[in-house]
C-alpha cells in the first residue's frame, strides 16, 4: 500500500533534576554538597532512508516519546541521557508543524536526518552552586520539559522524468518497457492507483529515474477524480513528459487533451507551467490514418514544442526518446 501522507505525535524527553545531597566529612558543613546533574531528555530524530517507500509504517504508530533523562545522584554521579527516538521515512519525505505549517525539514538525501525535537536539559545540582560563603546549598536546578508537537509529514516522489497524462494514456507501458518497474496495466480509468517509479539504463553505468503519476483529469487540481492525490509528486521532478494517446480508437482531441494537461499542472502549481517538457503521442501502431498524430504534430510544430511519437508495444521511437531524455537531463543539470 502506497501511503504519502501521515500525521504524528512526537515527544521528546523532559530533563533529569539537578540531585541535592550532601556527603559525610569531617569538620565540613553537612558533610559537603555532591548532588550531580540531570541527565538531558533523549531527542526525536528523523532520518531518511533508501530501503523504506512509503509512510505507511506512520499510519499505525501515530506516537513517538524519547526517554527522559534520570535525576542527579550523590556522589556528584549525573543522570544518565535519555535515549533518541529515530523516524525513518522515505527520499522526499517533507516534514512540518501540524499547526504553524512551518517547514521543519526536507529529507532530499540517503541517510539525512533532524531533530525535530530537542530533549529538555538536565539541571545542576547542588554541588554547582557551592559558594565561599554558601559551602552548604540546598539549591538545586529542575530539568527543563521536553518538547511536545504534531508533525504533518508528505512524501513527494524524487525522479528525473515525470510522466503527465490522462488515464490509458500509456504511462505504466512506457515506464514498464523502459525500466523494471511493473506497475498494473489494463485498459480501464485509474489502473494505475499509485505512483511508480522506474531506474532506466543509459548504457553500463548510467541511468535516471522515472515516475509514472496516475492519471489526471479535467479539474484534478480542484480534487477531481484521483490525480489530485498525486500531483505534489510532479513538482520533484526535473523534465517533464507530457504523454497524449493518438490511437484510432480514442475520441478525445489530442490537442485539447495536452491543453488542459498544462492548465491542470499550471493550476496546482504556476512554477510546474514553467517545468522543461516535451510531448510524446503514444500508441502510434494504432493511429489508423494518421489524422490525430498529424493535429498533435502541427500544434506542438507550431510553438516550438519538442514532439515524439512512440508505441511502447512495438518500441518504435523508445530509442530517441531515451537519447533526447539523457541529453536534456544533462544539460538541465548543467545549467
Amino acid at each position: 500500500m502506497f501511503i504519502d501522507h501521515a500525521k504524528i505525535l512526537v515527544r521528546s524527553g523532559n530533563g533529569g533534576n539537578g540531585g541535592c545531597s550532601f556527603r559525610r566529612e569531617k569538620f565540613v558543613p553537612h558533610g559537603g554538597p555532591d548532588g550531580g546533574d540531570g541527565g538531558n531528555g533523549g531527542d526525536v530524530v528523523v532520518t531518511a532512508s533508501a530501503r523504506v517507500t512509503t509512510l505507511l509504517d506512520l499510519k499505525y504508530q501515530r506516537h513517538y516519546e524519547a526517554e527522559s533523562g534520570t535525576p542527579g545522584q550523590k556522589a556528584n554521579r549525573h543522570g544518565r541521557t535519555g535515549a533518541d527516538v529515530t523516524i525513518t521515512v522515505p527520499i522526499g519525505t517533507v516534514v512540518r508543524h501540524a499547526e504553524t505549517h512551518d517547514l521543519l525539514v526536507d529529507l532530499v538525501t540517503p541517510e539525512q536526518r533532524a531533530v525535530v525535537a530537542k530533549g529538555g536539559k538536565g539541571g545542576k545540582g547542588n554541588a554547582r552552586f557551592a559558594t565561599s560563603t554558601n559551602r552548604a546549598p540546598r539549591t538545586f536546578e529542575e530539568g527543563t520539559p521536553g518538547e511536545e508537537l504534531h508533525l504533518d509529514l508528505e512524501l513527494k516522489l524524487l525522479a528525473d522524468v515525470g510522466l503527465v497524462g490522462f488515464p490509458n494514456a500509456g504511462k505504466s507501458t512506457l515506464i514498464s518497457t523502459l525500466s523494471a518497474a511493473r506497475p498494473e496495466i489494463a485498459d480501464y480509468p485509474f489502473t494505475t492507483l499509485q505512483p511508480h517509479l522506474g531506474v532506466v539504463p543509459l548504457g553500463e553505468y548510467d541511468s535516471f529515474v522515472m515516475a509514472d503519476i496516475p492519471g489526471l483529469i479535467e479539474g484534478a487540481h480542484r480534487g477531481k477524480g484521483l490525480g489530485h492525490q498525486f500531483l505534489k509528486h510532479i513538482q520533484r521532478t526535473r523534465f517533464l513528459l507530457y504523454l497524449i494517446d493518438i490511437s484510432e480508437w480514442t475520441m478525445d482531441d489530442p490537442v485539447n487533451a495536452l491543453r488542459v494537461l498544462q492548465e491542470e499542472l499550471s493550476a496546482f502549481d504556476r512554477t510546474l507551467g514553467q517545468r522543461a517538457f516535451a510531448v510524446v503521442g503514444t500508441k502510434v501502431d494504432s493511429r489508423g490514418n494518421s489524422q490525430r498524430l498529424r493535429e498533435i504534430e502541427h500544434y506542438c510544430e507550431e510553438r516550438q514544442m519538442t514532439f515524439f511519437p512512440i508505441s511502447s508495444a512495438t518500441r518504435e521511437g523508445l530509442d530517441t526518446l531515451r537519447a533526447f531524455l539523457a541529453q536534456r537531463l544533462q544539460e538541465i543539470e548543467a545549467a
